[in-house]
């Protein structure tokens, strides 16, 4: 069990120095040649073999997505560190996350904010990772079963919203959920056509100014029940 920590321990340093990597190289996309070591930190403690099936372990620290069923996917490393650090987080924020998956971005955000609640459209998906995280022992983290497209209007406003799959344009929920100076992360596009990610900003208008220029494909983003 050492030799296997210490395997794990190994592959998650090597890891982290591709995201570096990845970083420097996509910064004229991304505006960030360098994410903070807040992020590199949150990235580090997560334990990202904790959240695959048992078959999948030996892949969990490549840079790549991997399956975790229901057609849904626990995303690329370094889009879950440059989505985090996007949202230039504070330990005192609130974050709204669209599309739990199997946990593996809230529990990152976890270690960056006060609050995740987070939205699973698939119920088995929903349940499965609300009792991962609680085993895993990330007390802050609020999962519930809802269509993303409506949010979570009762805890609103939010200091940052990021969504983890890809709607067609901006649902005007999640930004009239958004705080004013708030924070965006997500991707808009087409499925299987050409997405982008896209940060925005609440303006004291109530508008939300998007910018983006990282081409990314990530599961459409659907509605559920009423949505």
């Amino acid at each position: 069990m050492q030799n296997d920590d210490a395997e794990m321990a190994l592959a998650q340093e090597r890891l982290l120095a591709e995201i570096a990597a990845d970083a420097a190289s996509t910064a004229f996309l991304t505006g960030r040649p360098r994410f903070s070591q807040r992020v590199y930190a949150a990235m580090r403690a997560v334990p990202r073999h904790a959240f695959v099936d048992d078959w999948e372990r030996p892949l969990a620290y490549l840079n790549r997505p991997l399956g975790i069923g229901f057609g849904q996917t626990i995303s690329q490393p370094y889009i879950v560190a440059l989505m985090s650090d996007l949202l230039d987080l504070q330990p005192a924020h609130r974050v709204l996350e669209i599309g739990t998956g199997c946990g593996y971005q809230a529990a990152v955000l976890s270690a960056l904010c006060a609050r995740v609640y987070s939205l699973e459209v698939v119920p088995a998906l929903a349940s499965s990772a609300a009792a991962r995280l609680r085993a895993l022992g990330y007390a802050n983290i609020i999962v519930r079963c809802g269509d993303g497209f409506l949010g979570w209007p009762e805890e609103a406003p939010f200091d940052a919203v990021i969504v983890t799959a890809a709607p067609t344009a901006l649902p005007p929920a999640l930004a009239a959920q958004l705080a004013v100076g708030g924070r965006i992360v997500i991707p808009i596009g087409p499925p299987g056509g050409t997405q982008v990610l896209y940060r925005g900003e609440k303006r004291a208008d109530g508008s939300v100014h998007l910018e983006g220029n990282l081409p990314v494909a990530f599961v459409p983003m659907v509605a559920g029940a009423g949505g």
